[in-house]
């Protein structure tokens, strides 16, 4: 647990620097004033927690301090790390790492992998999460198979392929420009055929009109359940972490057109936003799977409500 925490602690590093700077350390060891508590406020504007949790947390704060004028930053930031964990509750998604049952229509051809199909605009870092997660179902030794079905980008397809082969994933791919939906049914008869655990679509970030886009994805889902009505089995968002708040009218339009079961919140160590979480929870009510807090494949992290309450306010565990 510790060693999770400190991934977080270091992922939230800008955050909790951003929030230190326009309080002048109130966390540290000041006493609360009103002038700290206006401090409080904007800096937490800043980091994106957004109108609402911002109140609370103030509000909580305002209680505490109206019966004890001595209190000091470290008991502000604890309560405001109970008010995070409190408004987060629920959001930690749970993915199942038991081997996907067979329906009782595939059942002799052998079990159905669980199929994630991976969703977002490029830039959000889609490719780049698709291989880490496969790698670290890996590490807790499942068996998976990615699909590189983002054939509109010719830099996907490389970009997926030189992951595999760096950390050892079995990938199915074509040529740039192939049909992403021919690409998804392979990948999907393979990991059925091989009794994989898990096939982990990579899909298209940007075509020449959204409609093109989310009529692609569509038809992914449709020639998939061709072989496995079940199919896919999560469908989650990746979503780039340093947008803020942007990020929550991206989630919407693909929820709306494709179902989300979920989120992965990526490029979070980069940015003094890490905020956005909450914001992103509080409206769509999304469960968030993983968070993206650094460069290296053991950065994906599954995302803790406890540990990112703490961390946000510099807290140790």
């Amino acid at each position: 647990m510790f060693g999770l925490f400190k991934k977080f602690k270091e992922g939230f590093s800008k955050t909790v620097s951003a929030i230190a700077s326009k309080t002048r350390g109130l966390f540290g060891g000041r006493k609360i004033d009103a002038a700290s508590l206006d401090e409080l406020e904007e800096a937490l504007f800043t980091a994106d927690f957004g109108v609402e949790t911002t109140g609370e947390i103030l509000g909580e704060i305002k209680k505490a301090y109206a019966k004890d004028k001595d209190l000091q930053g470290r008991q502000a930031a604890e309560i405001g790390s109970a008010v995070l964990k409190r408004v987060l509750s629920g959001s930690e998604g749970n993915i199942d790492l038991a081997a996907g049952t067979p329906s009782d229509a595939a059942s002799a051809t052998g079990k159905i992998p669980t199929v994630i199909v991976m969703i977002g605009v490029n830039g959000s870092g889609k490719t780049t999460t698709t291989a880490k997660l496969a790698w670290k179902l890996k590490q807790e030794g499942k068996s998976v198979v990615v699909a590189a079905c983002d054939t509109f980008r010719a830099a996907a397809v490389e970009q997926l392929k030189s992951w595999a082969q760096r950390l050892d994933l079995e990938i199915i791919a074509s040529h740039t420009g192939a049909d992403a939906a021919a690409v998804a049914f392979d990948a999907l008869q393979a990991a059925k055929s091989r009794n994989r655990d898990f096939l982990i679509v990579d899909t298209a970030g940007r075509l020449h009109t959204k409609s093109n886009l989310m009529e692609e994805l569509a038809k992914i889902k449709r020639v998939m359940q061709k072989l496995e009505p079940s199919a896919p089995h999560h469908s989650w968002l990746v979503v780039d972490g340093s947008l803020g708040s942007n990020s929550i009218e991206q989630a919407k339009i693909f929820h709306k057109s494709f179902g989300l079961t979920g989120l992965i919140v990526t490029k979070l160590d980069g940015t003094s936003r890490g905020g956005a979480i909450v914001g992103i929870w509080r409206e769509l009510k999304l469960p968030i799977y993983f968070v993206g807090l650094g460069e290296q494949p053991e950065d994906l992290q599954p995302f803790s409500a406890e540990n990112y309450a703490k961390a946000v306010f510099g807290l140790e565990d």
